[in-house]
């Protein structure tokens, strides 16, 4: 182990270790120009620096744990009101003040997707607790038909003492309207009044807030433009689910603001966040060249590598630079759990490919009170799973598999909280270091705009066969006359969905080549 890059918060109880980076001599100290223009960027945006100039936008959550840092009044009072209105409205959920007509709140159905879920869920399962949670909690994070069924049916008779969660910053989001939609529909069909048990959390004047208003929702809160869904997690997207919960969310918040305090400092050296960056710039030679792969070793954190794909894959993955340049950014991540892994992909990682670093997560405490013993020499549960950590991580390194060492001394809302904080921070030190915009995402907003483009197209082909009912049409015939020549592929898987989806309506008439297969409205 290197002392040097060793890095010890006692206070924080929470441990960086870098030695097995294996920094080449001279690197950390070519790079301290760099690291200091990251951090003095990274000052500038907790100033309110404009820092997505796409939306003309700051980012600003790291005031959220931390109201007087806010650039203006306004912002810091707005943020004070929203903690105290989350903690208020769970303590009347927990208490029976705030109930559902046919009694007090039993479940939690949170609908959202990307940061308005993927936060959430880990969170809720690194810190909840079916003995202790007040709330058992269900998410809608899709548009999956069956995935909402499947919710629904693991709610079953608690449908009643559902309180609903509708998070979306615009309201246009689709997979959330339609969530809210399928759980519209879903309490209607129970004779249950949806509005009586929703609370939306959303931009003020949104579309949802607008619903939300028009229909007599329970409440609103806010979700401003100057924080993303991927760095929402303490904001009311991230804290409502959280508080209703039962988890500690002033805990969550402290320990977010005391590793925003550990990564402020200017010493790149011993700023853990500088150093992750530097990091992952070395082992992926500043440009994606290898992925990240999150190894925690303690269940509750299973979703930590699902959590960061969205916050590091989304900040970082990118086409064109600061100057406008292309050049492909971002780096991969995933991972599963130790030592579920050992039994799954470490082979490649030790003897594959040598295309990642791996990235632990050693967390000091087995359990809550004393387990038994497994092994005639007094090893317990715990002892194994530190023992296959430590030898992972040598295995790997035998091979010249890099890693980095997070340690955390037990899984508790501020070691979360702290968590969160570390890698967002990483991930803007990061994107500075390389020259891109962490807090923009034109590639999702393409996505979005492709897939209305097929709902355009299935209309025109619905509409197109049931005009023509009874006649056997081809995807070719079909796509020529709505006018979607160019768009065959689309089309054809159309009229295979449609078939599928709605027999009382269509059908497939004969089978052969994808265009050649004839369909027909019935």
């Amino acid at each position: 182990m290197n002392k040097d890059t060793y890095l010890a918060f006692e206070n924080a109880d929470f441990w960086a270790d870098f030695s097995l980076v294996d920094f080449p001599a001279e690197y950390l100290n070519s790079m301290a120009e760099n690291a200091s223009r990251a951090l003095a960027s990274m000052n500038e945006l907790e100033k309110g620096s404009i820092a997505n100039p796409d939306e003309g936008r700051m980012v600003g959550h790291y005031w959220l744990r931390a109201p007087e840092r806010a650039p203006d009044e306004e912002t810091t009072q707005a943020i004070v009101d929203s903690i105290a209105k989350i903690k208020d409205l769970a303590q009347q959920v927990h208490e029976g003040g705030l109930q559902a007509p046919s009694g007090p709140f039993t479940d939690l159905l949170v609908i959202g997707i990307g940061g308005s879920a993927l936060g959430p869920q880990f969170v809720g399962r690194a810190l909840g607790h079916p003995d202790f949670d007040k709330l058992a909690v269900h998410f809608f994070d899709n548009t999956d038909p069956d995935g909402i069924d499947l919710t629904l049916s693991e709610i079953g008779s608690n449908l009643q003492t559902t309180l609903a969660l509708v998070i979306s910053k615009s309201g246009g989001t689709p997979e959330t309207r339609n969530g809210m939609l399928e759980a519209e529909n879903a309490f209607s069909a129970k004779g249950l009044d949806f509005a009586k048990q929703a609370i939306a959390i959303t931009g003020e004047g949104s579309k949802l807030h607008q619903h939300a208003t028009k229909n007599g929702w329970l409440d609103f809160l806010p979700m401003w433009d100057w924080v993303g869904g991927r760095t929402s997690e303490t904001a009311a997207v991230g804290l409502m689910p959280a508080a209703l919960q039962g988890i500690d969310v002033d805990q969550l918040l402290k320990g977010a603001g005391q590793m925003d305090e550990i990564t402020r400092q200017n010493d790149f050296r011993n700023n853990p966040a500088a150093m992750l960056a530097l990091s992952w710039h070395h082992l992926t030679d500043g440009k994606g060249s290898r992925d990240m792969v999150i190894l925690p070793y303690k269940d509750r954190l299973e979703l930590f590598a699902k959590y960061l794909q969205q916050l590091v894959m989304e900040s970082l993955g990118k086409e064109k630079d600061l100057e406008g340049n292309v050049v492909h950014q971002g780096i991969a991540v995933y991972g599963n759990k130790g030592s579920t892994d050992q039994h799954a992909y470490v082979q490649q990682l030790r003897e594959g490919v040598p295309n990642f670093f791996a990235t632990f997560i050693e967390v000091l405490k087995h359990r809550d009170g004393d387990g038994p013993e497994v092994d005639e020499d007094g090893m317990s549960s715990g002892d194994y799973l530190h023992g296959f950590f430590l030898g992972t991580r040598d295995a790997l390194y035998e091979k010249e598999r890099k890693s980095i060492t997070l340690t955390i001394k037990e899984v508790n809302a501020s070691s979360v909280g702290a968590l969160i904080a570390l890698f967002e921070r990483a991930v803007g030190l990061y994107a500075s270091l390389v020259g891109i915009n962490a807090y923009h995402q034109p590639g999702v907003e393409a996505g979005k705009k492709a897939a209305a483009s097929v709902l355009e197209v299935r209309k025109a082909v619905r509409s197109y066969l049931l005009g023509k009912k009874g006649e056997t049409l081809t995807a070719e015939q079909v796509a020529r006359e709505t006018g979607f020549s160019d768009k065959m592929g689309w089309v054809f898987k159309i009229l295979e969905n449609l078939a599928v989806n709605e027999p009382k309506k269509f059908e497939r008439a004969s089978k052969g080549l994808p265009f050649e297969a004839g369909f027909r409205a019935i």
